[in-house]
């Protein structure tokens, strides 16, 4: 455990190196029905005007320092990026069991899960510097699964990026207007070669525009450092893919 937190650690003094000191972030605190929910915002302060918002979501441990570390990321790429809050402020999982059970209960109501996504999406979009007509959707392993969910649902969004995510779909896609890059580890057991069949058979049939990238040597969650199953290599190869993605669809 103790090298999972110097490796977490590690992550967090790498990210922030590479931030400039205009990056800013706020918590901001909104509601998905009766649940307050509370996420994170950062962007670039140097930069003048509206840009392109991104959502982040979370995996399945929450909100914590990996998440906003991705947000800053994106901010420093120009980006306004806010991630989301899927489970409710106060609700953070002190252990895997914990986060399989939270997590499993919002897999189970993928109505409930949509709509939850769908909150994090009005926040970004009405923020006064992000350019509602350019939003995107990030997430990792569970929240891979949540912005795919959140494309499912027919929002009105430009483009979703899956690191890692569950792929299974539980209702029909015909709703999906929006394009879908797919990043997924060639040895993840939790994302079994049937499941990645089914999801390309899905795409083909709702007529996406959608891309796939199957990485070698990659299991599970290969972007977090705390991860015994990291893989640097890939995280870098996965995020310059994500990076490509948005310059495409934003036409930056």
């Amino acid at each position: 455990m103790r090298i999972l937190v110097v490796l977490m650690m590690v992550f967090s003094l790498l990210c922030t190196a590479t931030i400039s000191a205009q990056i800013r972030g706020e918590t901001i605190e909104y509601q998905q029905g009766n649940t307050v929910m509370e996420g994170y915002l950062a962007y670039d302060d140097s930069i003048k005007g509206k840009r392109p918002g991104i959502l982040v979501v979370h995996d399945w441990f929450g909100m914590g320092p990996y998440v906003r570390a991705r947000a800053q990321q994106l901010a420093s790429l120009g980006y306004v990026a806010f991630a989301a809050d899927i489970y409710g402020k106060n609700l953070r999982p002190a252990d895997s069991k914990e986060a399989a059970r939270i997590s499993g209960e919002l897999k189970a109501d993928r109505s409930l899960l949509q709509l939850r996504a769908a909150a994090g999406l009005d926040v970004l979009r009405n923020y006064p510097l992000t350019n509602a007509e350019k939003l995107g959707a990030i997430g990792y392993c569970f929240g891979g699964m949540t912005v795919l969910e959140l494309a499912r649902s027919g929002a009105d969004i430009a483009g979703v990026v899956s690191f890692h995510g569950n792929l299974d779909a539980v209702r029909d896609s015909s709703k999906i207007h929006t394009s879908v890059l797919v990043l997924h580890g060639a040895d993840d057991p939790v994302v079994p070669p049937a499941q990645v069949t089914a999801f390309e058979n899905e795409m083909r049939k709702a007529g996406v525009d959608w891309q796939l990238n199957i990485y070698s040597g990659a299991a599970h969650n290969f972007t977090n450092p705390s991860s015994p199953t990291y893989h640097r290599q890939v995280d870098k190869r996965s995020f310059e893919a994500m990076k490509d993605f948005f310059r495409e669809i934003f036409g930056q």
